[in-house]
């Protein structure tokens, strides 16, 4: 199974491939997508969609896994994440792509066994299951293996319940 995991934003868009088989879990691509504060809103939405489009055509993610949406305090970042998320699952929809969301507190308890772990033992964590040799940076791709490990975890679980 090959897990495309997302963590989107208007600024960085963190990606991260995770192929599993016989429950052995291998990063195959990472990269941080950037787009420019130069350009409005709509060209870097634009330009995002483009990028995914691209990846999931030379990659063909079997799945998708995403960090359900939930912001307390900034929303004006809560209007640009949603919008690049909202472009994420346009493009994941038309590649007719499955979606799985987990929340941050499934996604640190899946990774560490702790529900209130910090980005570090949760970077630490992924860099040890991934068996590479740093922490993947910026922080939105170590995100995105995160949740794509996530799905790797529990999506046994989640089909046996069905």
């Amino acid at each position: 199974m090959i897990v495309l995991g997302l963590d989107p934003g208007l600024a960085i868009t963190g990606i991260a491939i995770v192929e599993e088989n016989r429950g052995k879990q291998n990063l195959t691509h990472s990269e941080a997508i950037i787009t420019s504060q130069k350009l409005s809103t709509p060209e870097r939405l634009s330009h995002l969609y483009d990028l995914l489009v691209l990846l999931i055509k030379s990659h063909r993610p079997d799945v998708a896994a995403l960090e359900t949406l939930i912001f307390n305090t900034n929303v004006t970042t809560a209007f640009a994440v949603g919008q690049a998320r909202g472009v994420a699952l346009l493009a994941l929809s038309q590649a007719s792509i499955p979606v799985f969301e987990y929340s941050n507190v499934q996604v640190k308890m899946s990774i560490t066994g702790y529900g209130r772990a910090d980005k570090n033992q949760i970077q630490q964590m992924v860099k040890t299951v991934l068996k590479i040799p740093q922490v993947l940076k910026p922080d939105d791709v170590a995100d995105a293996a995160a949740i794509a490990l996530t799905h790797c975890f529990s999506y046994k679980m989640k089909s046996s319940i069905k």
